[in-house]
């Protein structure tokens, strides 16, 4: 059977490669995408999605029990975690069924069965039914990424634990291990710890959520010890013992080894790109620990070969994998104005209780690039909304420079800061200065004005602190 042909075939279909078909397809491309597993990758069907489904329940259960102090009666109240997970594995579930109908009313071709490069434009793909050939004018590879498994911490899916079983669980955890406190491990802490797992957070830095700013992180640490939550902060998990129904840590903190024991532990240390059995070595990839390399147009050096999204490297963020989608596909389409990702204009959100969201450059970054700043503070205990709402707990920040007023950075914890920070990115994208925010009317009341307040307090100004 001839190899069909088309003008774009994108390999793995997240939110990096689901994203560039579309766009490839809305500007005339003839497109095509393989996939081996779930439409929607990992973040729409064990990433992103199903665990904001999941620290939705708990968080509408961390509410129930403070009932009273809205005036409210609740009960007994009780959770089903059997339930919680069926729910989840639901939503995502939808989602990802929509990413196949927008494919379809996209007319995008899509193959399921494991991709392959043979050779420069072609791709092969291993279906149930045989080998499918396809040849195409460019190749866009969004394979993503998988969990990192250090030596002698694999996870078993019974004791420990990678992200999937941590999403289905089979049981609760009562005493709960997690190593890494970035994102993913922080958001699992926060989770089980609301259910009342008692949960142990180890992380090697020196700080928990390590790439945010560091006033943010010790807030976090502060918030998450209140909770009940025990942070470990450089400190290294050597080894774990297992036996039946109890893992035995071994954690080395302060140069000595303590050992713990625990039921469960959640391995959350990192991503590895999925960069095997692609072919590309062959076909003069560079690769360079896990991550293909390539210039600021995700372009890999073999012609007419992109890589977006996680297996192009830091930050492994979806909606930096998408926007790159789009930019790729318009690239090949001959688009003029493509501009390239700047990655200080990417947002970073963490989902845990209370979340954290950021854009730019940390107090620390700004420094270290030789900028002088002016930095504004403004807490949540300060604003009419937030107190309304019963949650006085967080602050938002934010980092300038002195000299031309450019936003640089803008830090934030608490409630719903995820929906927030968007107001900072849209302003940076606009070349913002300081001077437009302090001009910007904000509604009220509204957590917004926090973000207001911040800017004043910058330059001196600041009303209500």
């Amino acid at each position: 059977m001839a190899a069909k042909s088309f003008d774009v075939v994108v390999v793995g279909s997240g939110p990096g490669g689901y994203v560039a078909a579309i766009r490839a397809a809305q500007l005339g491309l003839s497109t095509c995408v393989v996939e081996r597993e779930h439409l929607g990758g990992i973040c729409l069907n064990w990433g992103c999605i199903p665990t904001k489904a999941m620290l939705r329940s708990s968080e509408v259960f961390h509410l129930m029990h403070r009932a009273k102090e809205f005036g409210l009666k609740a009960d007994n109240v009780d959770y089903d975690l059997d339930a919680v997970v069926k729910r989840s594995r639901q939503v995502a579930g939808q989602l990802s069924g929509g990413i196949g109908h927008l494919l379809k009313k996209n007319k995008v071709t899509v193959i399921m069965g494991e991709g392959t490069i043979p050779a420069k434009g072609k791709v092969s793909v291993k279906t149930d039914k045989g080998t499918e050939e396809v040849t195409a004018k460019a190749i866009i590879l969004a394979t993503g990424a998988r969990a990192r498994e250090l030596p002698g911490l694999e996870a078993d899916g019974d004791l420990v634990w990678t992200y999937k079983a941590a999403l289905t669980p089979k049981r609760m955890p009562k005493k709960l291990l997690v190593i890494g406190s970035g994102a993913i491990g922080i958001e699992f802490a926060s989770f089980y710890n609301t259910l009342g797992a008692d949960t142990t957070v180890v992380e090697v830095m020196d700080r928990v959520l390590p790439v945010e700013d560091e006033e943010i992180s010790a807030f976090a640490k502060k918030s998450f010890e209140k909770q009940g939550m025990k942070i470990m902060q450089k400190a290294m998990v050597k080894q774990l013992d297992r036996a039946k129904g109890k893992v035995t840590a071994h954690i080395e903190v302060g140069g000595k080894v303590e050992k713990h024991d625990f039921d469960t532990v959640i391995s959350a240390v990192g991503i590895v790109g999925n960069v095997e059995n692609l072919g590309l070595e062959a076909l003069g990839v560079k690769i360079d620990r896990t991550h293909v390399v390539t210039d600021e147009y995700c372009r890999t050096g073999v012609e007419g070969l992109y890589a977006i999204g996680d297996i192009a490297g830091a930050p492994w963020l979806a909606h930096k994998a998408s926007h790159e989608g789009t930019m790729v596909a318009e690239l090949i389409a001959g688009k003029n104005n493509v501009h390239p990702i700047k990655p200080n204009s990417i947002a970073g959100c963490t989902y845990c209780h209370p979340q954290v969201a950021s854009v730019g450059l940390s107090e620390a970054k700004a420094k270290e690039a030789g900028y002088t700043v002016k930095v504004g503070k403004f807490p949540f205990i300060g604003n009419g909304k937030a107190i309304a709402l019963g949650e006085p707990e967080g602050m938002i920040k934010t980092v300038f420079d002195a000299k031309t007023g450019e936003l640089l950075g803008a830090h934030m914890i608490g409630a719903e800061v995820t929906e927030l920070i968007q107001g900072y990115v849209v302003g940076q994208a606009l070349e913002t200065t300081e001077e437009d925010l302090m001009h910007t009317v904000f509604p009220h009341p509204t957590l917004s004005e926090m973000m207001h307040e911040s800017v004043l307090d910058a330059y001196d100004r600041v009303i209500h602190m």
